[in-house]
């Protein structure tokens, strides 16, 4: 559904790019307009009700879904910017010659990885993620990729002092059979071509993987596998003093472009160690400050005019990648206000169903799209090519850094390894080197909030900066999903109170967003800033509808009463528009189901408990802080994940109000359809979408299920609220 198509055109030469606004526009904007008239009429509704409230139990109730009807309609009004103009976009590689005459006129580029802990976040995936990118089809000698390690762990760097070894054999391997899956796990695990070739590359993989996990096993390196005296020197600063939290510098050059060589004698990419200096008397800000740090030590050794943001389990899928950016980044006549293309975030491993909805469809494709057609969409962590200079201060006012080494357009003129380059490497990634700076407020990637990326590319965009969404046929990247539910949940939680961070700070989309990049642009950030809102109004007709046909209290239109018109309109109205854009965007009905069913879970669970802790820490109470979402799988989790089967596991909190509610709508009682029909149906719509809970409570015995202690916890509190209820709904 595609409609009138905007060419870019480069001095005569065949276009580089085009952008289509998609042909539901007009009908998205029809739509907007009729179900604002209801939303209208709802509210109308809800007045007369509260005018004629004869009981305190009746008028608290009325203003519980008054309360309840705002946040959907405000959340649904920010849901609209996204379908104003929606656009489809499509780059043209094979036309980048006639705009890059020669290998030496492409930008060289700076990947930035950053991993934390190597039990949550395996070093091996790691490795295999910066070898995807490593095997770009681009110059190697343009390519330097940095790894951060803020675990500081030894176990990480001797995985790269490994895999710069293998480099050496995947590199002109991946060129020489023009294999498109570049990630060496990924590669192996397909259907690939038998060859002698190939299974002495998978052996010299094996190897490495098997020193890896050896590796990790013993918790410690062996010094056997240790080959060099430069390798010795670098481990040798793991001492007993060497702790995660307290811990110097390290910075270590695994490959040096211009030194070292592959098997075929072609130059290799720069890889770069980095665990920057921590101190416990020093706030590290987590993510965002690995971030900064990259962006300077890169800038002092190599300083590439275009950076790329991974995470350290989102590998490479598309080896041409870089040449869709230079579509936009390449075209004179692109504007020069571009600040960075974002790719959607891909999965693999996906059960068939997608019963996490780990997709999360409107978050990376529906949404970006709809964004793509005011000023861009927004920086979601990973797969995001930047250029370096979006990070000194607006397009026409640069902020200076403190050195000139760090400005975009310095020029580095010594080798990375020379003593200069790495002492003042050394320097800028030091603990303290940000205090009384510009850093993560004016410069660079930005503090405030648990959701840094979401927080950059927002402050990015009010300064002036515009953005790209490119999607081409073949993924350009491809992550790992959590499969357990409560891994879902508190990743979730995390994002919630970031989110939350920005929305009730000084730079909110509703304020300050709205001034410094529009309304539409401003409401599509205030969706997400939002987000864990929406507990608000899943939560009130999650219990309140269920309580009142337990006790016998009506609360919505008859089924003969034209207000049930309504009522049935914004409901079906809304769940259709959302089926429809899901479909749209590549879904299967189950799989819209399930992402449905995933957004009433989130309600009653990781949205207002992120909602509730945000509160905490606002009145002053401490909180749980930044956790990492763990990337090992466990083989009896994996299967049940894979034949479709939700993973509790845990005696969580998050699962209490989630099994209150199943429970609560299992035993809501028989009532007569005619006068109880929508209550009734809302307790229906959630037994129907509860039913793994169901399953998890009373059918299930493998160690997936919900624990016994969560069961009998909620059967106590769901009593309480009956009998409270009881007593105050009927005052």
């Amino acid at each position: 559904m595609e409609g009138s198509t905007e060419t870019t055109t480069s001095h005569g030469h065949p276009p580089l790019h085009t952008v289509k606004v998609l042909r539901r526009t007009p009908l998205n904007r029809v739509f907007a307009a009729v179900y604002l008239a209801a939303i209208l009429a709802l509210f109308y509704h809800h007045a007369l009700t509260l005018l004629s409230s004869t009981s305190i139990s009746s008028f608290l109730i009325c203003i519980s879904f008054l309360i309840a009807d705002i946040v959907l309609a405000f959340m649904w009004s920010t849901t609209q910017s996204f379908r104003m103009r929606p656009v489809r976009r499509r780059e043209f590689p094979e036309n980048l010659k006639l705009v890059l005459d020669n290998p030496g006129e492409f930008p060289r580029l700076d990947v930035f990885i950053c991993t934390a802990d190597p039990y949550k976040e395996p070093p091996l995936g790691v490795v295999n993620t910066a070898l995807s990118v490593m095997a770009y089809e681009y110059p190697t000698e343009k390519i330097s990729v940095y790894v951060s390690d803020d675990g500081g762990s030894e176990l990480t760097l001797f995985a790269f002092m490994e895999a710069a070894k293998f480099a050496a054999h995947w590199l002109p391997f991946c060129r020489k059979k023009k294999i498109e899956e570049r990630c060496p796990e990924a590669y192996f695990r397909s259907n690939y071509a038998y060859c002698s070739e190939t299974e002495n590359i998978k052996m010299k993989y094996e190897v490495m993987k098997q020193r890896i996990e050896t590796t990790m096993e013993q918790g410690k390196v062996g010094y056997e596998w240790v080959t060099s005296e430069e390798e010795r020197e670098a481990l040798s600063k793991w001492t007993d003093k060497f702790t995660r939290q307290d811990h110097p510098t390290v910075i270590q050059v695994l490959l040096e472009s211009g030194q070292d060589k592959d098997r075929s004698g072609r130059m290799m990419p720069n890889l770069i160690y980095v665990s920057r200096q921590k101190s416990r008397a020093s706030p590290h800000q987590f993510k965002a400050g690995a971030l900064n740090t990259l962006l300077r030590v890169s800038a002092i050794m190599t300083n590439a005019p275009i950076v790329l943001t991974l995470d350290c389990d989102m590998y490479s899928n598309n080896p041409v990648t870089l040449q869709h950016v230079l579509c936009y980044l390449s075209d004179p006549a692109m504007d020069s206000k571009l600040g960075y293309i974002q790719f959607p975030q891909r999965f693999h491993g996906l059960n068939k169903n997608d019963i996490y909805a780990s997709e999360i469809k409107p978050l990376f494709i529906t949404n970006p799209a709809g964004m793509d057609g005011l000023a861009g969409p927004s920086y979601v962590g990973t797969g995001c090519f930047f250029r370096r200079r979006v990070f000194f201060g607006a397009h026409s006012s640069m902020v200076s850094p403190e050195i000139p080494e760090l400005s975009p357009d310095h020029v580095v003129d010594k080798p990375i390894r020379s003593q200069e380059v790495l002492a003042l490497a050394h320097h800028v990634a030091g603990c303290n080197y940000e205090n009384e700076s510009n850093w993560g407020s004016k410069v660079g990637f930005r503090y405030g909030s648990l959701v840094e990326d979401y927080y950059t590319g927002y402050r990015l965009q009010c300064e002036g900066w515009r953005s790209r969404f490119c999607q081409p046929d073949r993924e350009a990247f491809l992550g790992d999903i959590p499969i357990s539910l409560n891994d879902v949940l508190s990743q979730n939680k995390r994002w919630s109170i970031g989110l939350l961070e920005v929305a009730f700070s000084k730079y909110s989309p509703v304020t300050f967003g709205t001034m410094a990049t529009g309304p539409l642009l401003a409401l599509s950030y205030a969706h997400y800033a939002f987000w864990p809102i929406w507990s608000v109004p899943i939560t009130i007709y999650g219990f309140l509808p269920q309580l009142a046909l337990l006790i016998n209290l009506p609360i919505f239109p008859k089924l003969s009463d034209p207000w049930f018109i309504l009522y049935a309109f914004l409901f079906l109205g809304a769940y259709t528009q959302d089926f429809i854009d899901f479909v749209l965007a590549g879904g299967t009905v189950q799989r819209w189901w399930n992402e449905q069913r995933m957004w009433l879970i989130r309600g009653v669970t990781s949205y207002l408990f992120g909602l509730v802790e945000f509160s905490f820490k606002c009145l002053g109470f401490s909180t749980l802080g930044f956790n990492l979402t763990s990337k090992v799988v466990d083989d009896e989790q994996g299967k049940r994940y894979e034949q479709g089967t939700f993973e509790f596991g845990v005696a969580s909190p998050m699962f209490v109000p989630l099994t209150m509610v199943a429970m609560l709508s299992l035993f809501s009682g028989r009532r007569s359809m005619e006068e109880w029909f929508i209550e009734k149906f809302i307790a229906g719509f959630v037994v129907v979408n509860c039913w793994p809970i169901y399953e998890a409570m009373v059918m299930r015995k493998d160690k997936g299920r919900i624990h016994a202690k969560t069961t009998i916890i909620s059967a106590v509190l769901v009593y309480a609220l009956y009998t409270a209820a009881s007593f105050t709904l009927k005052i």
